[in-house]
């Protein structure tokens, strides 16, 4: 199975008090990078929830958002904090002296206020279990997405794949016939010159200069990185810093190819080898 970096899940759970919401969301990064966003009440399960996460991610920047709606019923009686409600409105007395013309508190303003309801205290205790059950839900769901996604990759990459290995074989048939061209008309302008073709310097410059243009080695290796990439993808796992490493030997091999090329064609081939490799090389940035 191959995992794409980007990935989403947002799940639920029903608890005595309220509902309790996570969500995971992610982009594409070198490392694995995990941030949280926790109500202060449940910090203390970060470090819990960070390990669960490592223990099932390898790569991508992973934002881990948690919250706690309560729910408000007439069994559920709240009262006032009162420390906290003086301290408002002795700020809001101050304020009302330094700015007149300032609109004092109102009690909705107040009811809003974090935690002047007694019971908007998370207990945090009862909910430790039920968060973790949520994140390994959340984890199921955004696994399935990544895989979803990795799948689609998967198909694109194979359809390059196919793309390149017909422009490779294209290009080999033309090698052979494109060298004894080359070796003709060089010997060809070595007779107008009347320069003597036996002469065993001449003979061993006419090979030197034949094998610098000679594209079959790097065909070859080529066709080498097309097997080994189809290889990568049919295994799975995580191996995204395996296909980067590959599209750079790509890369290479066709940059060669053009730079050695003597024939339009070749260096045209040569061209959309590269087009097709940048662009999977783009898609296997996003594979964890």
């Amino acid at each position: 199975m191959i995992y794409s970096m980007t990935g989403y899940a947002a799940v639920a759970k029903e608890v005595p008090r309220g509902s309790l919401n996570l969500e995971l969301r992610s982009v594409n990064n070198r490392y694995l990078d995990i941030q949280f966003r926790l109500p202060d009440e449940l910090r203390l399960l970060e470090a819990k929830m960070r390990e669960f996460l490592t223990a099932r991610l390898s790569r991508g920047k992973v934002e881990c958002r948690l919250s706690f709606s309560r729910l408000v019923s007439a069994e559920d009686p709240q009262h006032i904090n009162a420390n906290l409600l003086q301290k408002l409105l002795e700020l809001d007395r101050a304020v009302r002296v330094a700015l007149p013309d300032a609109r004092g508190l109102e009690v909705a303003d107040i009811l809003r206020w974090p935690g002047i309801l007694g019971a908007d205290s998370l207990p945090a205790e009862s909910l430790g279990e039920s968060c973790m059950e949520l994140l390994c839900t959340a984890l199921d769901e955004f696994a399935a997405a990544r895989a979803r996604e990795g799948e689609k990759l998967k198909v694109m990459l194979l359809e390059r794949l196919g793309k390149m290995r017909h422009l490779v074989a294209e290009v080999s048939p033309r090698i052979p016939a494109l060298l004894m061209a080359f070796q003709e008309k060089i010997k060809s302008r070595l007779s107008e010159a009347m320069i003597n073709q036996d002469d065993d310097r001449i003979r061993q410059e006419l090979l030197l200069f034949t094998s610098k243009i000679d594209v079959d080695e790097e065909l070859s290796r080529l066709q080498t990185h097309l097997d080994e990439v189809e290889r990568v993808l049919s295994s799975g796992g995580a191996i995204g810093k395996r296909l980067d490493f590959l599209m750079q030997e790509l890369n290479r091999e066709a940059n060669t190819i053009g730079s050695k090329s003597v024939d339009v064609e070749v260096s045209k081939i040569s061209l959309e080898l590269k087009v097709l490799i940048e662009q999977m090389r783009e898609q296997v940035q996003n594979i964890e």
